[in-house]
């Protein structure tokens, strides 16, 4: 059964916004249509021209600047909720104290500034000695702007973290998604710890019996339930999109049915593919979500 790429991801998500603090006050950061929004920043890019000058960046930009740098990263599926009741508890006090842990540490063994030359010494080992400094510095800037990202990233709540790992998804999926691209294990690790949970509340197999592989193609995939016991296994291969596609619009189960595509997106009204049992061919299924609902954790039903 064909289930080629149908619209955008995230066409079957709504927006959703929250508030972070920034400058004196605090301010709304929304996610539509993929893509983030800073309604008190109309002038993002001048902005920045002034904080590259040496003003100071605005929370809000330097979120939307991490979430620009972080938009491919495939850690951040590693670091991401798995599902509703994986929620992460991250706030912008986290985020405060890890800014102002932060600073520059001397490497092991030497001083924290360059010492005065000494006519003893000879200048190409200084000069080592402060590249080594330097590089030491640059790595450790480089790991707390990586923290920082994170935390703010995570801080942002449930519906951003959910949204960001279907854009990094989407990203890889996008290259092919597979062994070629590079990003096959990490993309296989992250579906099945999200389908897992899922299988376990479709079926009541142990979350540690599911096995997933990459499935390439315009098919959605396969499934089967092999085994007894210990030995049970459901395995499912999907594309590298269900993750975008699927779960990151909250879709990965709706009632009976595991939902292994989407045919037609849309919000609040879809059209999908669902799997009754293993092995099962996926029904046709037309889907709505309640669109006065929550914006970050979408609930769909079977809609006749």
């Amino acid at each position: 059964m064909n289930s080629g790429p149908n619209g955008a991801w995230f066409t079957c998500l709504p927006s959703c916004e929250t508030q972070v603090p920034c400058g004196t006050g605090r301010h709304t950061v929304r996610w539509a249509a993929g893509a983030l929004d800073l309604p008190s920043h109309p002038d993002v890019e001048g902005e920045l021209v002034l904080a590259a000058l040496g003003g100071d960046k605005a929370r809000c930009v330097e979120v939307a600047d991490a979430w620009a740098r972080h938009g491919d990263d495939l850690s951040v599926l590693a670091i991401g909720p798995r599902g509703p009741g994986d929620q992460i508890a991250v706030g912008w006090d986290d985020v405060l104290a890890a800014e102002q842990a932060g600073g520059p540490v001397a490497a092991p063994g030497l001083p924290r500034s360059t010492p005065m030359r000494l006519a003893s010494q000879p200048g190409p080992t200084l000069a080592r000695a402060g590249a080594r400094q330097r590089q030491i510095q640059s790595e450790q800037l480089k790991s707390q702007r990586r923290r920082n990202d994170v935390l703010s990233l995570l801080a942002l709540g449930y519906g951003f973290q959910v949204r960001l790992i279907g854009q990094v998804a989407a990203a890889h999926a996008a290259r092919g998604g597979g062994e070629q691209a590079g990003s096959g294990p990490a993309l296989v690790a992250a579906i099945t710890g999200r389908l897992a949970p899922v299988a376990e509340e479709w079926l009541g197999i142990d979350p540690d019996q599911v096995v997933v592989s990459l499935h390439s193609g315009r098919s959605w995939g396969s499934s089967e339930l092999t085994g007894y016991g210990a030995d049970r296994r459901l395995r499912v291969s999907l594309p590298a999109g269900w993750l975008a596609r699927v779960w990151a619009c909250g879709l990965a189960r709706v009632g009976r049915h595991l939902i292994v595509a989407v045919q037609e997106p849309g919000w609040p009204t879809a059209r999908v593919l669902g799997l009754r049992a293993p092995g099962a061919q996926p029904e046709p299924l037309t889907v709505r979500a309640d669109p006065d609902g929550p914006g970050d954790v979408p609930h769909w039903e079977r809609y006749e």
